[in-house]
């Protein structure tokens, strides 16, 4: 099956904690069906101290569920995504405006 949302895709949250939030897709995880999103579901994760790097909290973007993302279409909206042949090539599409991404 033809991925819907892929890398680099701008997205908006649909549900949950960061609902309302938009971001771009940094990595898609087809098989477990979540995406990393940048700003979105972020997790404050510990680092021990080594020699080369500082220790800390540091803020990480965890994985969303492909389900509560939408992409946006050029008015900056959530719309559903579509497949249609353009020139004998499949070709994703935004169903708000009609036109390709």
């Amino acid at each position: 099956m033809a991925a819907k949302l892929r890398k680099g895709d701008k997205v908006v949250v649909l549900a949950g904690k960061d609902k309302g939030k938009q971001g771009e897709i940094t990595s898609v995880d087809p098989k477990a069906g979540k995406a990393v999103v940048d700003g979105v579901n972020v997790a404050i994760r510990h680092q021990r101290q080594t020699q080369t790097t500082q220790g800390g909290r540091q803020p990480k973007a965890m994985p969303i569920d492909l389900s509560n993302l939408a992409l946006m279409d050029a008015n900056g909206k959530a719309t559903r995504v579509g497949f249609r042949e353009e020139d004998g090539k499949k070709v994703r599409f935004a169903k708000t405006t009609g036109e390709a991404i």
